[in-house]
């Protein structure tokens, strides 16, 4: 059994008019079936407004599905009450594109991770403090700062909060939402080598979305090529980086740019 199971998910958007009449559906996910193995990473990539975040929000449950399937482990995730969803959410965690935008300007680094720890089990007060600052050296910033707040860090320090704030409960599945994408190059390395470490240590299974394949290529063991809402090419990264056999795939790879 599959530990993440997607069967013909789609993801649906009605158009409105301007007197609330459905003029249109946006079919941003049109059919995705995906599997993804214990401890495996499966990059999912493609163009801008191809449906990869859609997918990757329907699999949160952030989004609704218009129909079909996701199981977790076995569990349909897709027909869970709101309560038990919460419960069940901190065995999966996201990380999303826009560090700044994704956590909350009026909470310092302690309260914000504090609170991302405490959604698994609660710390006595006097354990809080120590458990936010080895939240902190495990991502690589420095427990000194942790009762600053978001817009004193860099792009990159940043994303490094919203990692600790996903591995905080624990989770067993994390999907990452393009994570490089609004960091200077220089430190896109630094944040994938990061997840990679923090994968092995906690033997996360991983959904990583990119539009870059380079990057893909770096962190995941399959790929899955999107267009238009559909899969249309999945494999071993190694095959379908040397060997693409769709003809979108080859042209995405041929845009890659080659010193």
């Amino acid at each position: 059994m599959a530990y993440l199971q997607l069967s013909d998910v789609h993801v649906h958007y009605p158009v409105k008019t301007g007197w609330g009449a459905t003029r249109r559906v946006v079919r941003a996910v049109d059919g995705v079936s995906l599997a993804l193995e214990k401890g495996e990473t499966l990059g999912l990539v493609g163009e801008s407004g191809c449906g990869k975040s859609s997918l990757s929000r329907a699999v949160m449950q952030l989004q609704p599905v218009t129909s079909g399937s996701i199981e977790l482990e076995g569990e349909l995730i897709t027909a869970l009450p709101a309560r038990a969803l919460r419960r069940r959410r901190t065995d999966f965690q996201m990380v999303f594109q826009d560090p700044y935008a994704s956590l909350n300007p009026r909470f310092t680094i302690y309260n914000t991770l504090l609170e991302a720890l405490t959604r698994r089990s609660p710390l006595k007060r006097s354990e809080r403090e120590e458990a936010v600052a080895q939240l902190m050296l495990r991502v690589g910033l420095s427990p000194e700062h942790m009762h600053k707040y978001p817009h004193e860090f860099s792009g990159g320090q940043r994303q490094r909060v919203a990692i600790a704030r996903a591995i905080a409960p624990q989770p067993k599945l994390l999907l990452a939402d393009e994570p490089v994408s609004a960091l200077d190059v220089s430190i896109r390395g630094q944040i994938l080598n990061l997840l990679l470490k923090l994968k092995r240590e906690l033997g996360l299974t991983m959904l990583f979305i990119s539009h870059d394949l380079l990057v893909v290529h770096h962190v995941a063991d399959r790929i899955a090529v999107m267009q238009r809402g559909r899969i249309v090419e999945c494999g071993d990264a190694e095959q379908v980086f040397a060997h693409p056999q769709h003809p979108y795939t080859q042209q995405l790879l041929s845009a890659v740019p080659k010193l």
